[in-house]
């Protein structure tokens, strides 16, 4: 009788190298139970992995080259620069700039973002650094032991839940050192990456672009400290100026002045949005010229979050446009209704 074991062995043979989500639907077997398996196959050394999280592949020895190049390496986080930690990694493994300038400086930009993110705020003693090229991307995984990036912004800003933190880090300006930063690192390196996940404990932020949606979703096991995972593609034709550009009201003033934010986010687990979440949705966007509601799968809105947010807060703050995108006609109505008045 062929068992799992043996089935595993015969995808790596197949497919040359594989995700854990690959094989859960042929194999008809969870995700728990084929880590289950595969650890002692990878300790045996029966199977090789490469990357983290998500991004994690796994192949025979004889396939390692399907793996794709990967660096790792760990850092005590004492007197650690940015700069210094990137040099040492593009000098060691320089097939990460085997791609066009445009996918260069995105990488540099983002790396260096996120890792002074975790140098500085992180509280950690350690960090460990993972970069993997594959499928003609380049991805980086940087990972601290510290106190989570969500439970750090919801305690300095006093909010009600890590849910909020990642809501509100999604507007851009958010900081928890505002003397030193101006907290528009993650906001965007999301808007610029293929794909982003920051990961803290029981919570996941994952922004695909290549698909334009945005996914949170609590995970288990619950994971110490933060990850951030950012993909890009070699030959990517995206310019790090034109990602500034689209948040700047007038470009030659080179201000982050302008944010885009979709409304769907604080319909998780309803299709109803109200007063008070209109409330939530607004708070810090005040920092901007032009505030930019994407309704898109919004199917519905109460008349107290559409008079909240176009008659309450445009009231007290005239001088900020914000325009509503991707209205379906019952949402249109409602805000409609509001204009009117």
């Amino acid at each position: 009788m062929t068992t799992i074991h043996d089935r595993i062995l015969d995808s790596a043979k197949r497919k040359k190298s594989f995700k854990i989500s690959e094989l859960t639907d042929s194999l008809k077997v969870s995700r728990q139970y084929l880590n289950a398996i595969i650890g002692p196959m990878i300790k045996n050394g029966e199977l090789i992995k490469s990357g983290e999280t998500s991004q994690t592949r796994y192949a025979l020895p004889s396939n390692l080259k399907f793996l794709g190049q990967h660096i790792a390496r760990k850092f005590v986080n004492s007197n650690l620069a940015e700069h210094e930690v990137l040099d040492e990694i593009t000098r060691d493994a320089p097939y990460i700039y085997s791609g066009n300038d445009n996918a260069r400086s995105i990488f540099d930009y983002a790396f260096s973002e996120m890792l002074n993110n975790a140098i500085e705020h992180s509280l950690s003693e350690k960090i460990n650094i993972d970069v993997n090229t594959l499928d003609g991307s380049v991805t980086f995984h940087i990972r601290d032991f510290g106190i989570g990036v969500f439970r750090n912004v919801a305690q300095k800003r006093n909010l009600d839940s890590e849910m909020d933190a990642a809501l509100e880090l999604l507007k851009g300006k958010i900081t928890t050192a505002p003397q030193a930063h101006s907290g528009e690192g993650i906001f965007f390196t999301s808007k610029i990456a293929d794909v982003f996940i920051l990961e803290s404990y029981d919570l996941r932020l994952k922004v695909d672009n290549t698909i334009g949606d945005i996914f949170l979703e609590e995970v288990k096991p619950s994971q110490k400290g933060t990850s951030v995972i950012f993909q890009i593609n070699k030959n990517s034709k995206k310019h790090l100026s034109q990602i500034f550009e689209q948040f700047q009201i007038d470009p030659s003033e080179y201000a982050f002045d302008k944010t885009e934010y979709k409304v769907k986010l604080y319909t998780l687990g309803t299709i109803y949005v109200s007063r008070s979440q209109a409330r939530r949705l607004m708070s810090g966007l005040d920092k901007f010229k032009k505030i930019v509601l994407d309704f898109e799968d919004v199917p519905t809105v109460g008349q107290g979050f559409a008079d909240e947010v176009f008659r309450v807060f445009q009231l007290q703050h005239p001088k900020i446009e914000i325009e509503p995108i991707n209205m379906n006609k019952t949402v249109g109505f409602m805000v409609g209704r509001v204009a009117k008045k």
